[in-house]
C-alpha cells in the first residue's frame, strides 16, 4: 500500500499498516529512528517500555514457559516410570495366581495399586467351570456387539451406561473407562473391563489411553485361561 492508493472513503486500518509492516521488512532499516522511539505497554506492571525492552520480555516469558513444558515432560516420564514398573510387578504376580483367583485378584489390585475407586469386569463364553463367577454372569447381545465396536478404550460420563450396574455403587460412576478384552488386537471380544471414579475429571476423551490399553492386555493375558481350551 502507498499513499497515492489510499482511498478516502476507506481509511486505514490498524490490519492496513500491520499487513504493510508485514509485507515491507526493510521499513524500519529506512527509518530506524523509529525503532527507538516506540513504546509499548507493559503487560506485567501497564508502564510504559521500549520495543527491545518488550521482545526481551517477550523472549523471558517464552524461556520460562518452555523450562515449564520441560519440568513437566520430567514429571510425567517419571511418573510414567513408576507406572510402568508396577504394571510389571503386578502381571508377574498375575500369571503366578491361580486361574479361578485371577478376577478377583485383578479387581482388587487395579483398585489399589493404581488408585480406582470403582472396577467391574465381564467375561461371556467362559468355560463351564467358570460359567457360575460373579464376573461371568450373563450379558447382553446390545452390550457385546457395543463393547465390538470399540477399537480403542472408551472414556466419559458414565450416566445411562448399562455396564455401571455392574458396580458396586452405580450412582457414583461420575467417569469411566470402558477396556474391551481380547485375545489379539482386533479379534472378537471376550470381556469388557469397567473403571469408575467419582472425579468427572478422572476418564475423559482428552485423557492419553496408552496405560489403559496395556492394562487390557494384561488383564486379556491372564483372563484368557478362564476361556474353554482350543482344540
Amino acid at each position: 500500500m502507498t499513499p497515492t492508493s489510499i482511498n478516502p472513503m476507506n481509511p486505514i486500518t490498524e490490519d492496513d499498516i500491520a499487513d504493510f509492516l508485514a509485507n515491507t521488512p526493510d521499513f524500519f532499516e529506512r527509518h530506524a529512528q523509529l525503532l527507538a522511539s516506540v513504546h509499548l505497554m507493559s503487560p506485567d506492571n501497564h508502564r510504559s517500555v521500549s520495543l527491545q525492552e518488550r521482545q526481551a520480555q517477550m523472549l523471558r516469558d517464552k524461556i520460562r514457559a518452555l523450562e515449564m513444558r520441560i519440568m513437566e515432560m520430567i514429571r510425567h516420564g517419571n511418573e510414567n516410570m513408576i507406572i510402568t514398573e508396577k504394571l510389571q510387578k503386578w502381571a508377574c504376580e498375575l500369571l503366578q495366581t491361580p486361574a479361578a483367583e485371577r478376577v478377583p485378584s485383578a479387581l482388587k489390585n487395579i483398585e489399589a495399586r493404581f488408585q480406582v475407586p470403582q472396577v467391574a469386569v465381564r467375561l461371556w463364553g467362559v468355560a463351564e467351570v467358570f460359567s457360575d463367577a460373579p464376573y461371568a454372569q450373563l450379558v447382553t447381545e446390545e452390550v457385546k456387539q457395543t463393547v465390538a465396536s470399540y477399537t480403542s478404550p472408551f472414556l466419559g460420563a458414565g450416566v445411562g451406561l448399562d455396564v455401571v450396574q455392574w458396580l458396586q455403587t452405580p450412582a457414583q460412576a461420575a467417569s469411566v473407562a470402558l477396556l474391551p478384552l481380547r485375545l489379539t488386537k482386533g479379534s472378537v471380544p471376550f470381556g469388557l473391563l469397567v473403571l469408575a471414579s467419582p472425579d468427572v475429571q478422572r476418564f475423559h476423551s482428552g485423557v492419553g489411553t496408552d496405560f489403559l490399553e496395556h492394562l487390557a492386555e494384561l488383564c486379556s493375558a491372564a483372563f484368557s485361561a478362564l476361556l474353554p481350551a482350543k482344540g
